[in-house]
């Protein structure tokens, strides 16, 4: 019980502003990192480091790299989980530390790469990605559809309202894929601004990751997003790649320029896609 105590004593570090900016009712420039820099309380050294990065209003904008790059601590300066400690963040030319945290926060849909396993119904797992919205059927299917999670939902014997793991009676078990396909499907509940995909098709299977990819603005409405992904034949539909190395941006372009510059995308591209393709038709 002391610990639980001291849990909630616990102040937050991102405080409210003492008097907000509205958020604007239609995102029109997006959003931007200026000269960004961070690090961890405690690090002797910075993850990110002069970032320069923007996410316009329906564009897909990819993010790749190695592991230790600082892509994940990114996407968590984008959530406002922790604030820069150099340069700033703005959405439509407004530093987001002018907004409200819960109002900012609400723009984003995210799926990280831990995403959790909810011990509950499969309605339940799905209705957790907007908890503020009712859960009306309808909506929750229309995202497991989007999610590509709908087959293998209605072949379970309770459908929707499965439990899930064993810790119930009637307790469904499901694959670590099935798992990330109902991660993906929270992601898609919630009627955003912007959505995040942290590794999003890691536990899928070639095929379900194609039909993931092969219609994915319309699986995602439209809406901005931003997508890292080791998979680099599924970040070629994107908009604009940054490539990260580092904590530093080093290289940013479609993914036809990328591939002409012959940097580190074109030699990451270039040993995922040598056992399938020759130079010339990758290219």
């Amino acid at each position: 019980m002391g610990l639980l105590f001291e849990f909630l004593d616990i102040a937050p570090e991102i405080a409210e502003p003492a008097h907000p900016e509205a958020l604007p009712e239609a995102i029109r420039d997006g959003i931007r990192f200026e000269k960004v820099g961070f690090q961890y309380p405690g690090s002797p050294e910075q993850t990110l480091s002069d970032i320069d990065l923007s996410i316009r209003p329906g564009q897909v904008v990819a993010l790749v790299g190695i592991n230790g790059a600082g892509k994940t601590t990114l996407i968590k300066l984008l959530c406002r989980l922790y604030d820069p400690v150099q340069g700033r963040i703005t959405l439509d030319g407004i530093d987001i530390r002018q907004y409200s945290p819960e109002q900012y926060r609400s723009l984003f849909s995210v799926i990280f790469q831990d995403y959790s396993q909810y011990a509950a119904s499969v309605k339940e797992n799905i209705h957790f990605g907007d908890i503020a919205s009712p859960g009306e059927r309808l909506s929750i299917m229309g995202a497991a559809i989007n999610a590509g999670a709908d087959g293998f939902i209605s072949r379970l014997a309770q459908g929707y309202d499965t439990p899930l793991t064993r810790m119930f009676d009637e307790g469904h078990e499901i694959s670590i894929g099935q798992w990330q396909k109902l991660a993906l499907a929270r992601a898609f509940l919630r009627k955003s601004s912007f959505i995040i995909l942290d590794e999003p098709t890691s536990s899928l299977d070639p095929e379900a990751e194609f039909e993931m990819f092969e219609n994915f603005r319309e699986r995602i409405s439209h809406r901005g997003a931003l997508m890292i992904s080791h998979r680099l034949s599924t970040v070629r539909m994107a908009d604009y790649i940054y490539v990260m190395d580092q904590g530093r941006i080093v290289e940013s372009g479609t993914h036809q320029e990328l591939i002409q510059k012959e940097g580190i995308y074109y030699t990451l591209f270039s040993k995922q896609a040598f056992h399938y393709k020759d130079a010339e038709a990758w290219q």
